[in-house]
């Protein structure tokens, strides 16, 4: 029987809330694909400030290299905005990608069927079906890029931020990329602004190099602007798409409203090898936590591509996503609740997705 040490960083706002119904759902996962998990806590984000000081501190790193994979909640929150940033929650983000080699972000977007009335595009140009995984670099580019403020020549304050990647850098994330497309219908769109940004030519030029040695996959290019307009005026034409950090954060986002609620949307953070950081990809919601209305179905996704990522358990991955599915026909919370569904709380819908399963 197989054992797994997962890290729990539960964080700000719903993260404990949304993290507790996940480990629910993947408590009753093992039970039924037999094997067993192993928990360790860990601080990270606003709580991690309240109690070290620190966004995040070495023993948090330590517990998470330590262990098979790591769960998030969600981190930040007003209570926190007035420090400065290098000391906010959000620097825990950065910095645990980091110090993990989390290099690949994959945010898949998937309209499940019970959802289908609820994306803001039209039925006749969803066609019935969504399924996009948007592959983002996440350790590199404008987010880790040096930066700094000075004095504008006309004397008013200034500020810079600096966007590089090495040629290393693309190749690696664009290698994630056609390796996942080779798994689906083998077509990458790389997205960049390379009319512009000369860090853009050097992202073409090398995800160009590395796709001769994929010649079963079709490639695309399309500057950032054109990628956000054809997400929503025809977002099947997209299977795979590869693009830099700052690129990825905001078409995740788009792309996640696509599929009817940014409270439906997992994350996989990946390094080298199997180890990955999984995650919703909406924030702390400071504003509904302690409610139990938050949605934890992100969350309990997530755990699914844990499973299918970094555990070598695609059958239990699938058995949770189905038992999404079949929930989604009658419960739901309140973000997403339809006139033939009944409302439930952020526990209740973990307990839905337990029976289903």
């Amino acid at each position: 029987m197989s054992n797994y040490k997962i890290t729990l960083l539960k964080g700000d706002g719903i993260g404990p809330e949304i993290v507790d119904e996940a480990v629910k759902v993947l408590n009753k996962t093992a039970e039924k694909f037999n094997f067993t998990v192993e928990y360790d806590e860990a601080l990270m984000g606003g709580c991690a400030i309240d109690a070290t000081g620190m966004p995040l501190p070495q023993e948090t790193i330590d517990k998470c290299k330590a262990s098979d994979s790591v769960l998030l909640g969600a981190v930040g929150g007003p209570k926190w905005d007035n420090l400065p940033g290098s000391q906010r929650p959000e620097a825990g983000l950065l910095g645990i990608r980091g110090a993990l080699g989390l290099f690949a972000n994959l945010r898949p977007s998937v309209i499940f069927e019970p959802l289908q009335g609820d994306s803001p595009i039209k039925d006749e140009i969803i066609g019935g079906k969504l399924d996009i995984m948007i592959v983002r670099e996440l350790t590199g580019g404008i987010y880790f890029g040096k930066r700094g403020r000075c004095d504008h020549e006309n004397g008013t304050p200034a500020a810079w931020d600096t966007e590089m990647y090495s040629e290393l850098e693309v190749e690696r994330i664009a290698r994630v990329a056609f390796d996942m497309a080779m798994k689906r219908n083998k077509k990458v769109t790389s997205v960049d602004k390379a009319n512009v940004l000369e860090s853009s030519r050097l992202w073409r030029e090398t995800v160009i190099r590395v796709s001769k040695d994929y010649p079963e996959v079709e490639l695309n290019h399309l500057y950032v602007d054109n990628c956000a307009m054809q997400l929503v005026r025809n977002p099947r034409q997209f299977d795979v798409i590869v693009t830099s950090n700052i690129f990825g954060d905001i078409l995740s986002d788009e792309a996640s409203m696509i599929a009817g609620s940014i409270g439906m949307l997992a994350s996989a953070s990946l390094a080298e090898g199997s180890f990955g950081l999984y995650e919703p990809i909406h924030g702390s919601a400071p504003d509904i936590a302690g409610q139990g209305i938050a949605n934890p179905l992100a969350t309990i996704l997530s755990v699914a591509m844990m499973l299918r990522y970094s555990l070598n358990q695609p059958e239990a991955a699938d058995a949770i996503e189905n038992a999404v599915n079949e929930t989604l026909k009658t419960y739901r919370t309140p973000d997403i609740l339809s006139a033939d569904t009944k409302k439930v709380s952020c526990s209740e819908m973990g307990d839905m997705v337990c029976a289903a399963l």
